[in-house]
């Protein structure tokens, strides 16, 4: 992606549930060299912040007894939550937790857009997000995975005020013009009981050792390292619990 550091209405961290966090923070851990801290907090719920060195990467969601979906979640920075929300009922979108304060950190709320894709909105206050986006295990890309996508522009752009490029095949989203993600159109190779989601990519040295190394520890490929016409070289892999998420090139000719 052409942003470099959280802005207002930019992806700004990725999160995935885990039913049993232990063995996501060691799998996740062994794909893409993060050190892990648990947040000690009672009221955190044994939250725990990914880093690659000193700086924040991912977050890791301890899933409870209740079924829940085991996904990875985008979170989009906002100046105010609380007016983003409104903002996504009025454009057809579902509030699914309403806005709330994380203590010394910021403020959440998660939503869906008209076709169900979930994904979190950030207000900062004192926790940006990711201090690290492009380089190997980190944020690099974020992709709609869509059956609607002309209703989705017309949700997205409304809420956040992103630039679209327009192509038949692959749109990309933008701030001005600085590309920070794409949208595919889930056709009939999409089983009908996968809902639109959103799909995180993160950077890699090697795609090929990436989904090797992720297969070793208990993961899946559900699409083989494949070299996007000019693009990266991309895999999109899917880790024990059952998330899926890409990993692209990084720095690569036609990286993301």
């Amino acid at each position: 992606m052409k942003l470099d550091k959280p802005v207002p209405g930019g992806p700004c961290w990725a999160e995935v549930g885990a039913p049993g966090v232990d063995a996501a923070k060691e799998f996740y851990s062994t794909l893409f060299d993060w050190r892990t801290e648990t947040d000690s907090r009672e009221e955190m719920g044994g939250y725990t912040i990914a880093y690659r060195g000193h700086l924040p990467v991912a977050g890791l969601v301890p899933l409870g007894e209740e079924p829940q979906p085991v996904l990875w979640y985008v979170t989009f920075a906002v100046s105010d939550v609380d007016a983003t929300v409104e903002k996504v009922r009025s454009a057809g979108g579902s509030v699914v937790f309403e806005p709330g304060d994380v203590p010394g950190m910021g403020r959440f709320a998660s939503v869906t857009d008209p076709q169900g894709a979930a994904f979190h909105l950030w207000q900062a206050a004192g926790f940006a997000g990711a201090g690290l986006f492009n380089a190997p295990g980190s944020l690099g890309w974020v992709e709609l995975m869509t059956r609607s996508p002309e209703r989705a522009v017309d949700f997205y752009t409304t809420v956040f005020g992103w630039s679209v490029i327009a192509s038949e095949h692959y749109p990309q989203w933008g701030l001005d013009g600085a590309d920070f993600g794409g949208m595919v159109t889930m056709d009939d190779k999409f089983p009908p009981e996968v809902p639109p989601h959103w799909l995180p990519y993160f950077a890699v040295a090697d795609v090929d050792a990436a989904s090797a190394t992720a297969t070793e520890a208990g993961g899946t490929v559900l699409m083989e390292p494949t070299s996007v016409p000019d693009g990266p070289r991309i895999a999109v892999l899917r880790d024990p619990h059952g998330a899926m998420f890409g990993v692209y090139l990084a720095g690569g000719e036609g990286s993301r």
